[in-house]
């Protein structure tokens, strides 16, 4: 029966049309979600870091399942990852209002740090926001790449390749960050 409660809590790392990715889970559900770097290694290295993350055989439904819809969503489908159970064990208040509103956010859908601060109760607590979603443990589940700095800049992100890797999961969601196109000019009038 040991069997079982090992099958409870692990990790795997999958190859998407993105780059590797990785997981690790509890019992209780998503403990942590590595977003794509180049190789395996680097995100088996990045899982190992934390503690809880050990590797397991055997994956409960929801996981592979997950793994599926991880791999839909880098091939560019609209997935919903609302679904997914977190384990956010540890986590204080405040990031669990931020984390909770952050999920709310549907596919390609943004909001910024002031405004995802206002609807978790919180108004005025932008910057702290920001902290919070940098901290976040299960990126794209827990959706830190939809939420934009004032004016509709892109923010910051502590992801691999920073700005530049959420812009790019922005633009798969058909978002467009960044200045207006330059206004036509060719037609004389």
């Amino acid at each position: 029966m040991e069997s079982t409660s090992q099958a409870t809590a692990g990790h795997a790392v999958f190859e998407t049309a993105i780059g590797f990715m990785g997981i690790a889970w509890s019992e209780a559900g998503l403990t942590r979600l590595c977003l794509p770097q180049r190789n395996r290694d680097a995100v088996e290295r990045r899982l190992l870091r934390h503690a809880g993350s050990a590797g397991s055989s055997a994956q409960p439904q929801w996981v592979t399942e997950l793994i599926g819809s991880i791999q839909a969503y880098a091939a560019g489908e609209d997935i919903d990852f609302s679904g997914v159970p977190v384990d956010l064990t540890g986590v204080d208040d405040f990031r669990l209002a931020i984390y909770d509103a952050a999920r709310k956010l549907a596919f390609g859908e943004t909001t910024t740090y002031g405004e995802l601060a206002k609807r978790a109760g919180h108004a005025g607590l932008a910057r702290e926001t920001g902290a919070a979603l940098g901290a976040n443990p299960v990126p794209l589940v827990i959706p830190c790449h939809r939420i934009l700095a004032a004016g509709g800049k892109i923010g910051g992100f502590s992801a691999p390749g920073g700005s530049t890797t959420k812009g790019k999961m922005l633009a798969m969601e058909g978002v467009r960050v960044g200045p207006p196109p330059p206004a036509q000019v060719s037609f004389g009038f």
